[in-house]
């Protein structure tokens, strides 16, 4: 496993529309285990691939230490909502309230192809959100509400 640079905010990959993945190799393979490598050293709990430079569907997430690899990740449903305090690995520094649903269900492909249903709650749902959003090219800041400033965040 290798670490990846984090593309940041400017990068104009980071507002392209990523192409679903095809091919079910050991490219892929190592692909997710870097971004999963990557997001831990950076202390989040999701990147996406566009975020290290690839513009492929293919998402990791760790919440309360359960990795998740989502590929061609779909939101199948969504329900409630929560108003939260959002940032982001291409953002560093950055915070702001944004709402998201409460509660999400996704259909998505694991790294050898194989369908799978998943569903998460707060902080879960909001992280597949997130990370999905970035494979439309969307970044959290289109979502925001308000952003915070250092001394909220303290609060």
């Amino acid at each position: 496993m290798a670490l990846r640079n984090i593309r940041k905010e400017g990068d104009e990959i980071l507002s392209k529309v990523c192409r679903p993945v095809e091919k079910f190799d050991e490219k892929l393979a190592i692909l997710l285990d870097d971004m999963m490598e990557t997001m831990h050293e950076a202390n989040g709990v999701g990147l996406a691939a566009p975020q290290v430079g690839i513009l492929r569907r293919a998402v990791v997430v760790d919440v309360d230490d359960h990795p998740i690899e989502l590929v061609n990740p779909q939101i199948l449903e969504a329900s409630g909502e929560q108003d939260g305090v959002e940032g982001c690995l291409s953002f560093p520094g950055q915070y702001g309230m944004v709402k998201r649903p409460m509660h999400v269900k996704i259909k998505a492909q694991d790294r050898t192809g194989k369908f799978f249903e998943t569903e998460g709650d707060g902080l879960l749902a909001r992280a597949f959100c997130h990370e999905i959003d970035h494979l439309d090219g969307i970044v959290f800041k289109a979502h925001v509400s308000r952003m915070l400033t250092p001394e909220e965040l303290e609060q």
